[in-house]
């Protein structure tokens, strides 16, 4: 398995340090700014639970799942296209976005510290109905002290 090197990092130490323990490196990463500073140049696949993308996602982002994840749902996808897949940190994203290299998509990228860095940075995100939302789904309320924005409404 290729190993990519740490070229990202987040805004807060700890939290960067926290990311940094969870990530295998497995796929190469991209940091939240050249994500949204390029971001119609991608396509976001987002790697959380239906009632995490629910809550919140990244704008235009495709809901892929992480448990339920079947590659056949981005068939449809050229695999010559450039994919951002996200997850809260990117535990998760990292996993499917290894998975779809190994399927010979060629430009996946992991969204380093992924939609808590997004909401961190101050990027919008929309909620089920395509309506911005300052709320985060956090997993839980452990795992929502990593999310430093002040206008952000956690939730789990």
């Amino acid at each position: 398995m290729a190993q990519y090197k740490k070229t990202a990092s987040c805004s807060q130490p700890a939290f960067d340090a926290k990311v940094n323990s969870y990530l295998k490196y497995t796929a190469p990463v991209i940091s939240t700014r050249d994500a949204y500073a390029h971001k119609s140049s991608y396509i976001f696949l987002d790697a959380r639970e239906i009632q995490e993308y629910q809550t919140s996602h990244i704008p235009e982002a495709r809901y892929v799942g992480y448990e339920d994840f079947n590659i056949k749902s981005i068939q449809d996808i050229s695999k010559d296209k450039k994919i951002i897949v996200y997850c809260s940190i990117g535990y998760r994203s990292e996993r499917i976005a290894t998975q779809l290299r190994k399927a010979g998509y060629k430009n996946v990228f992991n969204l380093y510290g992924s939609l808590f860095e997004w909401v961190n940075e101050g990027y919008s995100t929309y909620d089920k109905h395509g309506k911005p939302t300052k709320k985060i789904h956090t997993y839980s309320e452990d795992w929502g002290k990593w999310v430093f924005a002040k206008d952000a409404v956690k939730v789990w």
